[in-house]
């Protein structure tokens, strides 16, 4: 089982980028996803988590309103579209699947391997 995370990269401040996670070695069209970031010296932090079906989302109040979490489960794919990107945004990204089918911010097992966005000022 792998998640792969992509999308990450050097950004200017105000810019966007969308993040993106596939899944192989097995379907997660039945558990909820997460993206979680690292910032460096800091914690793990939650950023955005999505339901099964994509129908309930979760957000931490640092990014309300400007990311927006997503999948297709056609391609058991997740996205994080990222918006009005801040320095304070700068950290290592992961996605993640739950054992659950609902959105949390707890019960990953699956990690991907993480994608590093740099916003620069």
């Amino acid at each position: 089982v792998q998640l792969q995370a992509c999308g990450g990269g050097l950004v200017q401040a105000g810019g966007s980028l969308r993040l993106s996670c596939a899944a192989s070695g097995r379907s997660f069209s039945r558990n909820a996803m997460g993206w979680f970031r690292q910032a460096p010296g800091k914690e793990r932090e939650n950023v955005a988590a999505i339901n099964w079906s994509g129908t309930s989302t979760y957000y931490a109040d640092s990014v309300k309103g400007r990311f927006t979490i997503s999948r297709d489960n056609a391609k058991n794919t997740v996205y994080l579209q990222m918006n009005s990107l801040g320095p304070e945004d700068t950290a290592v990204y992961y996605c993640a699947a739950n054992t659950s089918p609902a959105s949390s911010w707890s019960g990953y097992i699956y990690w991907g391997q993480g994608t590093l966005v740099t916003v620069s000022s």
